[in-house]
């Protein structure tokens, strides 16, 4: 930062002032990077599991519920001497991570049945699928447990954009988003130069910074330097490719669509200057499927420690210690103790259990809701949008209603066939569609595809899709907290009841993420283990 910039807000630099100016100039994102890289962020932590030296003193601590939260929970605590066991209402471990692979199995509170027939090898991420470079929290395990991992294509040029409630000749047209992309971006740039250059922001810029400003413009918009004029640009696309020989020579580009045409089609409305924190142009992604991370601290625990398809009826303390009564895999009564607790299961299915905790806790607890969330894997025998479209990765972005996102895979490439996400839809359209019997959504989902691919309904193999909202151990995808809320119900839940800690992604500002399951797990389990410390 040079003593210009200081002296031109008014003179010494705070911390405060830094990151707003930080943020006037980058938006939040820049500001957010800023404060992470000075140690102040509100980003994904990175600086590891808490140490937990000392010693546990032969304490022994139950853990409701193998998600993310449980599985790191009881990774560390038995890495520091704890006694663990782990209660886990599912016949596997894993919570929303999940990969729906041949075989996988899902009954739904509609009673849908569903098993899942992808050929060998495929598969689709059901719960989280993706993961943005700053949630090292996250990666902190991929490492430690050599979970290979590859590039998920977030973003992607090539891919369509297709918005039927727009209007003129892009309205219920799939146009590549490079196009929009380039047009809006050249064009805007075009109209800045024009005026700049005639002196129009001489009372916001000196000449010098006026032609700096102008020759800024004239290289992001691809101008010409001449006329100041935007025509195109070879980065958009080519109607005939450049080849050998003499025809058809350097190749024909693509004209533009006209300014009135991009923005009528509200196309524009997926450009951002820069990408959203949490939704990295380029993240990561376990080969193989996301439960390539839970199976990695499975198979650094032992065996015994996981119980299985164990039903919690209810929570129990006394100032001594903790009780859980549950049903095991053969439907009997069975109880087990502990010196703690640390219970993850979702707020929305916790509520509906006994516990013997304080009103406020409670009523905290019922203070959140939880978002209904729909996703669908289509198998297509071919992978017609690489072979016919050229489009590698990246997300269709649209309009549809139940739709959301169409996301295409960032594995296999080239293979003879491939699963992509046929919709993945939140709020109320997703709980449209999760009234529908499986096969219905699937036939929604290819019907609204088709709109954008001509090859889609003819591709179209099997489906196997989730509705979070549906799963009797989740009733949602993730905790949708309010303003309020977060002010008076969040805190309160963020501390012990007795001998009772929560964790979870729902006790994050990171929610839905694996991130926010995994750092609040090693919030708790660092208070824990202080609390053992002075006992």
């Amino acid at each position: 930062m040079t003593d210009d910039m200081a002296a031109s807000t008014g003179g010494a630099w705070t911390r405060r002032r830094f990151f707003e100016q930080l943020a006037a100039v980058g938006g939040v994102s820049l500001a957010m990077a800023g404060m992470d890289a000075l140690g102040f962020g509100f980003a994904s932590a990175h600086e590891g599991p808490p140490p937990l030296a000392g010693g546990a003193k032969q304490t022994k601590v139950l853990i409701l519920g193998a998600g993310l939260a449980g599985l790191t929970s009881a990774y560390e605590l038995r890495k520091a001497g704890y006694q663990v066991q782990i209660l886990e209402a599912r016949a596997f471990a894993g919570g929303r991570a999940q990969t729906a692979r041949k075989g996988f199995e899902d009954t739904d509170l509609a009673g849908n049945h569903q098993v899942c027939d992808f050929d060998e090898g495929h598969y689709i991420n059901i719960g989280p699928w993706r993961i943005p470079y700053h949630h090292q929290s996250t990666l902190h395990y991929v490492k430690e447990f050599g979970v290979p991992v590859e590039l998920f294509n977030n973003d992607n040029d090539a891919a369509y954009v297709y918005f039927e409630k727009g209007k003129g000749p892009l309205a219920g047209k799939p146009v590549r988003k490079g196009h929009i992309a380039a047009d809006a971006r050249g064009y805007t740039a075009e109209l800045m130069a024009k005026v700049a250059s005639k002196g129009d922001l001489d009372a916001a810029l000196s000449p010098a910074d006026r032609e700096t400003f102008i020759a800024y413009l004239v290289n992001e918009g691809r101008l010409d330097r001449k006329d100041l004029a935007y025509r195109g640009t070879d980065g958009r696309g080519y109607d005939i490719l450049p080849g050998a020989g003499v025809d058809p020579g350097p190749g024909k580009e693509s004209p533009p669509y006209p300014f009135a045409d991009v923005l009528n089609s509200r196309a524009w409305y997926v450009l951002q200057s820069v990408a959203g924190w949490d939704q990295q142009r380029t993240m990561f992604e376990p080969i193989g499927g996301m439960d390539q991370i839970p199976k990695g601290f499975v198979k650094n625990l032992p065996p015994e420690i996981i119980t299985y398809n164990a039903l919690v009826e209810r929570i129990q303390q006394t100032a001594k210690g903790v009780k859980v009564s549950y049903t095991d895999a053969a439907g009997k009564k069975a109880e087990a103790g502990a010196d703690y607790l640390i219970c993850t299961i979702p707020l929305s299915v916790l509520k509906n259990i006994p516990m013997d905790v304080s009103k406020p806790f409670l009523a905290a607890m019922s203070n959140v809701s939880y978002a209904p969330v729909n996703k669908i894997g289509l198998q297509m025998k071919t992978r017609f949008w690489e072979e016919k479209h050229w489009i590698y990765g990246g997300h269709i972005y649209n309009d549809i209603p139940g739709i959301g996102t169409i996301s295409l895979p960032s594995t296999g490439w080239h293979s003879k066939k491939g699963v992509l996400l046929g919709y993945y839809a939140f709020g109320g359209e997703a709980a449209k569609i999760s009234a529908l019997p499986p096969a219905e959504r699937a036939k929604f989902a290819v019907a609204q595809g088709q709109k954008i691919f001509p090859e889609y309904a003819e591709n179209f193999e099997t489906a196997f899709s989730k509705s979070w909202h549906l799963d009797p151990r989740n009733l949602g995808g993730w905790a949708d907290w309010s303003d309020d809320g977060r002010k008076n119900a969040y805190p309160v839940l963020c501390e012990p009841d007795g001998r009772i800690y929560l964790a979870g992604e729902h006790l994050s500002y990171i929610g839905g993420w694996q991130a926010g399951a995994i750092e609040s797990a090693w919030q708790q389990i660092g208070k824990l283990h202080a609390r053992v410390q002075h006992a």
